[in-house]
């Protein structure tokens, strides 16, 4: 009994996880994570010639199947069902007319070889799975810092730091839109960390701190340290303007700007 417990044990330690398989088959043509506004820039304007990518990365992947495939908006169980299905048949049977990717990364790209006999269907279950939850928890990861609202008054006190409050709301197409192409960027993110602390607020399930008001989503209050608003500023910005914007507010709490 206990040797079938230990065979059972090291079986499951010996299998690998999506991560693996994607790293083992996958990473030589598929990058993991760039952020979205790289890869716009680089299909849109310079036909993959900036980043010069052998195929499309995991959140660019990632993205598109969970937009494309299934109902996005309905039971996530099944729906990551639907997607693992359809990224199980594609990579054994590829077929650009299938694919979900837009026409300007389609167009750089030849059709991906077949990896049949060179994956199995439990290996491939796994890679999908990985594939699907990929931008979610990229995105996790290359995201600012938030914190609670009176954590950041403390901090902000401390450090003499500005606060940055983001206002947003769970199906905010612009907020997401936001997070995907300028708050994972690695310059806004270290602009961010070294000038402000950041709270986000999800307007649907909590109220927003202070006197704070909102008219749309997303929009982003800068506080002083003592949570006094010194610049309320609303909707969608590319990750120069939001940069400007960074800066401009940094030039009010110094009093070289109005």
């Amino acid at each position: 009994m206990k040797l079938v417990i230990l065979i059972a044990f090291f079986s499951m330690l010996l299998q690998a996880d999506g991560e693996t398989i994607y790293k083992n088959k996958c990473a030589s043509c598929h990058e993991s994570f760039i952020p979205m506004g790289q890869l716009k820039e680089n299909f849109v304007e310079y036909n993959n010639s900036k980043l010069k990518l052998k195929g499309p990365t995991l959140n660019q992947l990632s993205f598109r199947l969970k937009q494309n495939i299934g109902d996005p908006k309905g039971d996530e169980e099944i729906h990551i069902m639907e997607v693992v299905a359809f990224i199980q048949d594609y990579i054994i049977n590829p077929d650009k007319q299938k694919s979900v990717c837009m026409k300007e990364v389609l167009d750089v790209f030849d059709t991906m070889p077949s990896l049949k006999g060179k994956i199995s269907e439990d290996e491939s279950e796994e890679v999908a799975e990985y594939i699907y939850h990929f931008e979610k928890n990229s995105l996790e990861k290359n995201s600012p810092q938030y914190t609670h609202f009176d954590n950041a008054q403390k901090r902000a006190q401390k450090e003499k730091k500005l606060i940055m409050v983001k206002a947003t709301s769970e199906h905010c197409y612009f907020c997401k839109k936001m997070d995907r192409e300028v708050f994972s960027e690695k310059e806004v993110l270290d602009r961010l960390s070294k000038g402000f602390i950041s709270v986000e607020v999800d307007i649907d399930n909590k109220s927003l701190p202070a006197t704070l008001k909102y008219e749309v989503t997303p929009t982003y209050f800068f506080l002083d340290t003592n949570a006094k608003q010194i610049k309320k500023v609303p909707g969608f910005w590319n990750k120069d303007d939001f940069l400007e914007i960074l800066d401009k507010v940094q030039k009010i709490k110094k009093g070289d700007e109005k």
